[in-house]
């Protein structure tokens, strides 16, 4: 225990409550500080342009009738949407944009155009923001930067699943034909992930897009015939950094709500595949109880823990794949869960009860969705049904027997 002068264990130090509030409210003051968060904070036009936007929405009516709860059950929205023209329906994604975007059971194709619309938007106000003088010369820069991505995520043919500007920013993308899809696969990322780090350019598979993309590529040479689809999801909040966030739970289970909603709203798909990584793992641990049949397989990589003791505390009846490499930091960190810190056991140790992968020729953390990897070909292999034929690790002797 770390010791101050003329304060011992017998002065209550640590029982101060007002001690610790004030010591809190110090670290928390000068983190503020060093991130220039008081310098770049409240410029933007809007602190939460979708909730404004659902409210306009519960408020309207469209054609004489009163438009469905945007937080209401697929089967609903399905409903409402059925018999309304194509045109009718783009009014109301030209309108709502931000709202039709992010509905889940509203047609793929419009939320693709209506968020097309809705970033298009949020582009406009960070280009506003590079020349706001209210901002730091750092905030400035970071406004362009955004800009700039969301100028790509504008590229033509891109299908953007859900969009959300606030607080750092969430969306999710789309690769392959979602709607036809009989075999869905979910990348869940983890920790740092926003609009600005989304995608990249340098080190692509490191990022939501480019990992996704590379599961897709893998997926249609692993089986050309197969109607499958991929989605980048980074559509929760994910922790900022390796800090306490990141070493809790909290965030997990606001993403595991996230992530049962998405699966839930899902077009199509008579199987669904989870490729989880790092944090992302902890939201699938998390969400796995309450997943609905479908999802037939949760992989995990890079796995801090999933909140669980074992393969039987996860109460999932999906297959549960886990695989780390060598150079991986990950292994450093205790897998451990004590008030409430720590993730739990780790997936790749056999006595968690997962199938143990193979991650033959990716490097370090983030390395797990490079081209040419192992571990990207057992994944591809896995998402596309294909199990029997997936390359175990050699620590796993069970795996070879209960791929099948």
């Amino acid at each position: 225990m770390t010791s101050f002068p003329g304060l011992g264990p017998s002065s209550g130090f640590l029982q101060s409550t007002a001690l610790r509030t004030a010591l809190a409210l110090v670290v928390v003051f000068v983190m503020l500080a060093m991130t220039g968060w008081t310098a770049v904070r409240g410029t933007k036009d809007d602190a939460n342009p979708l909730a404004t936007a659902k409210a306009a929405w519960k408020h309207a009516t469209y054609l004489g009738r009163p438009l469905p709860d945007p937080n209401g059950s697929p089967s609903a929205v399905r409903a409402f949407f059925a018999p309304l023209s194509r045109a009718e329906k783009q009014q109301l994604a030209t309108r709502y944009p931000l709202v039709v975007g992010n509905m889940g059971g509203a047609p793929a194709q419009l939320r693709y155009r209506a968020n097309r619309m809705a970033i298009d938007d949020a582009r406009a106000v960070e280009k506003r923001r590079m020349g706001d003088h209210r901002l730091t010369p750092v905030g400035r820069q970071e406004a362009g930067r955004l800009m700039h991505r969301l100028e790509s995520l504008m590229t033509p043919g891109r299908q953007i699943l859900a969009f959300d500007p606030a607080d750092g920013g969430r969306a999710a993308e789309v690769f392959g034909n979602l709607t036809k899809a009989d075999r869905v696969s979910v990348v869940v990322p983890g920790v740092d992930t926003n609009l600005s780090t989304f995608e990249r350019t340098a080190r692509a598979t490191a990022a939501p897009v480019g990992m996704a993309r590379a599961l897709y590529g893998a997926e249609r040479t692993a089986r050309p015939s197969a109607r499958t689809a991929v989605i980048a999801w980074a559509d929760y909040t994910s922790p900022s950094g390796l800090g306490v966030e990141a070493a809790t739970g909290q965030l997990a289970e606001a993403g595991a709500v996230r992530l049962r909603a998405l699966v839930n709203a899902l077009p199509s798909a008579d199987s669904v595949s989870l490729f989880c990584h790092s944090y992302g793992s902890v939201v699938c641990g998390v969400a796995a109880r309450t997943l609905p049949s479908n999802v037939k397989d949760i992989a995990v990589a890079g796995s801090p823990g999933m909140r669980a003791g074992s393969l039987a505390g996860l109460g999932t009846r999906a297959r549960v794949w886990a695989m780390r490499d060598a150079s991986d930091w990950i292994q450093d960190v205790p897998n451990l869960e004590v008030g409430g810190l720590g993730h739990g056991a780790d997936p790749v140790d056999p006595a968690f009860g997962a199938r143990v992968l193979s991650a033959d020729g990716a490097v370090g953390h983030a390395g797990y969705f490079a081209p040419g990897t192992r571990s990207l070909k057992n994944f591809a292999l896995v998402g596309v049904g294909d199990t029997g034929t997936v390359d175990c690790a050699s620590a796993d002797p069970q795996c070879a027997t209960a791929t099948a």
